[in-house]
């Protein structure tokens, strides 16, 4: 096997590719039968989250709409800037709706705090939050995914749409990234 400079960059596989795929399909199942008849609005927040958002939303067996916000809280560091900015906003109206924004990671929770008082405001029937990875870092008045793929000590992970400055995304697995690589 040919290993890729990107993958050498790889501290440890913090979730192979098939333990991912297993968990997205369990995640499926119970939205399936949480959003059964409901037609719920998936709301991919992107980039990190498309690969993600497309493997799940293929996994569930209800009928969907889909849609996509960008925001940035990053801008090419490690950590959060603390500031969100929209980059696109949604298409659609979510009034009296339900709405699931599905994120990839959740760290701080701001992000995903600020997407969904955000929605909530445009008076959406429902809305829910999934997530594929939350960082468990003892933060209180965090928000907390209604579901969740993966939990996870507090690690710089890339891979399967998680990024450092726009690299990495396309590793199949998660993985930690080398402390050297982005210091």
């Amino acid at each position: 096997m040919h290993i890729t400079t990107e993958e050498n960059d790889i501290a440890e596989v913090l979730f192979s590719e098939e333990a991912i795929q297993k968990r997205v399909k369990e995640l499926a199942a119970q939205l399936t039968k949480d959003y059964e008849g409901l037609d719920p609005l998936m709301v991919c927040v992107l980039k990190g989250a498309s690969f993600f958002y497309a493997d799940l939303c293929r996994q569930i067996k209800c009928r969907i709409f889909m849609d996509f916000m960008a925001v940035s809280s990053y801008e090419n560091e490690s950590k959060t800037t603390g500031v969100v900015r929209i980059i696109k906003d949604l298409d659609k109206n979510i009034t009296d709706r339900h709405v699931v924004i599905v994120d990839d990671i959740i760290d701080s929770g701001l992000t995903l705090k600020y997407l969904k008082d955000l929605l909530s405001a445009r008076k959406p029937a429902s809305i829910k939050t999934i997530s594929l990875i939350e960082k468990q870092l003892g933060l209180k008045d965090r928000i907390v995914p209604d579901y969740n793929g993966f939990t996870m000590g507090d690690h710089f992970v890339v891979g399967y749409g998680l990024d450092y400055s726009d690299y990495y995304r396309n590793l199949p697995y998660i993985g930690i990234l080398k402390p050297e690589t982005y210091r």
